[in-house]
């Protein structure tokens, strides 16, 4: 069995001070307090096999969702401890206003569970938020919810699906295809 050494005490306090501030921040749409919670700002977007990397990728990131949902705010479920990250369970929450990705907008609004892990180096840096969270589930919100008898409706559904392909034949980052096998020794 694998023996995990958790950090003391004052630095997982250290470490969910910085996560919550840094949630609060994104509500709040401070991006350069967001980023300043980093000392090189990285994403990883599991659910859609992206990347985020940098300052100016990041705040692209933040841009393109906040059109697509200028309302984005998140609730709290659960946080909780590993030796090297924060892990916050969290429903995010949003009205879609703007394009996502290749989506259009459709009005709807949506709430959907998702997991993000913080992980720190070993100088207590955040180096990587990674974010969990299952693709189906926003969009049959966004979708779900159209009145397939109304022409305005079912034209915004087609481009919908459009776009939906679009975003599909996209290739997955290569950083996230090639990970190593963790150490489960004694």
């Amino acid at each position: 069995m694998t023996t995990f050494t958790f950090p003391p005490e004052d630095v997982l306090r250290a470490r969910q001070k910085l996560v919550l501030d840094h949630f609060h921040d994104e509500v709040r749409q401070d991006w350069d307090d967001v980023l300043s919670t980093f000392p090189h700002p990285h994403y990883e977007l599991i659910a859609t096999m992206t990347v985020h990397d940098g300052d100016g990728e990041v705040r692209d990131y933040y841009h393109d969702t906040r059109v697509a949902f200028p309302d984005q705010d998140h609730e709290i479920i659960a946080i909780r401890h590993s030796p090297d990250a924060v892990i916050v369970e969290f429903w995010l929450l949003g009205t879609h206003l703007g394009p996502l990705g290749k989506i259009p907008p459709t009005g709807a609004r949506h709430r959907t569970r998702m997991t993000a892990y913080f992980i720190f180096d070993e100088n207590e840096n955040l180096v990587t938020e990674r974010i969990y969270f299952d693709q189906l589930t926003v969009l049959k919100q966004l979708i779900g919810g159209l009145n397939k008898k109304n022409p305005r409706d079912l034209v915004t559904l087609g481009r919908a699906v459009f776009g939906l392909l679009a975003m599909s034949g996209e290739a997955p980052d290569p950083r996230l295809l090639h990970t190593t096998q963790p150490d489960l020794s004694v």
